[in-house]
């Protein structure tokens, strides 16, 4: 793959493709390389490649192009992600209040956690934001809630070399496989001192309609503060909060 200035240039080119289609909503190659003001053959090799990755796709009149299914699914998982965000939004709020702590929601992205939301609690001076990062999956509460939504041969593909971050971290798979077995018995997952040393988290599963876990709420802070003692009086909190916000997408309803 180029990530030289051709390389931008054909991202860029492609992405006015799409925007044509969305405009005109459909085409065909001529009228696509002359908004884009290229030869044919190159406007033929960006439709052709956006049609492998069925982003646009041949109308009834073959020779002429509309957006395709593939634009619908990214939308739809966008679509989802804020779903998740506006029905969470007010339980984490609330959750942090009551803890004093910081609330995260994260999903699932590729081999990371990805966190999509964070709200601070009061006992939270100065946060890290942790939005838009993505954070190991094997070291954190939220990354082992997330795994323990999955089936095998998921995991499998998911979990790569587990990095030590810390000498807490879990580093073998066959530990960390006992780990989840116990996070999908209890309903929730803790982390102390896993990703970084003085850092404590709990978390618990967001499922949706169909039961899948989809998301993670977590409550985290300072280890000193978040004790055994503490954690156990956060976590059932915790639970029902991220039940709260299942039930908000479906999740129960009959």
């Amino acid at each position: 793959m180029s990530e030289g200035p051709a390389g931008v240039q054909s991202v860029d080119r492609a992405l006015t493709v799409l925007e044509v289609l969305a405009r005109v909503g459909e085409a065909g190659v001529t009228e696509i390389a002359g908004e884009l003001g290229v030869h044919k053959s190159t406007a033929f090799r960006l439709v052709a490649t956006l049609e492998a990755h069925r982003l646009v796709e041949q109308t009834g009149d073959r020779g002429r192009y509309r957006l395709g299914v593939g634009v619908l699914r990214l939308a739809g998982a966008t679509t989802a992600r804020l779903d998740l965000v506006q029905e969470a939004r007010p339980v984490c709020r609330q959750l942090a209040a009551d803890t004093g702590e910081t609330v995260n929601i994260a999903v699932l992205s590729d081999r990371s956690a990805l966190y999509l939301d964070q709200v601070a609690g009061s006992s939270a001076l100065q946060p890290h934001n942790w939005v838009g990062q993505h954070i190991p999956l094997h070291a954190t509460s939220n990354g082992k809630v997330l795994l323990s939504g999955l089936d095998d041969g998921r995991l499998a593909d998911v979990l790569g070399s587990l990095a030590r971050y810390t000498p807490l971290t879990i580093t073998t798979k066959a530990k960390l496989r006992d780990e989840l077995g116990r996070v999908r018995e209890q309903g929730y997952a803790v982390a102390v001192d896993e990703l970084e040393e003085g850092l404590t988290a709990a978390a618990a599963p967001v499922r949706n309609a169909h039961g899948d876990v989809v998301a993670s709420m977590s409550v985290s802070g300072p280890s000193f503060r978040l004790g055994p003692a503490r954690v156990d009086d956060v976590v059932p909190q915790l639970v029902a909060a991220a039940a709260e916000v299942s039930h908000r997408l479906g999740w129960g309803q009959r």
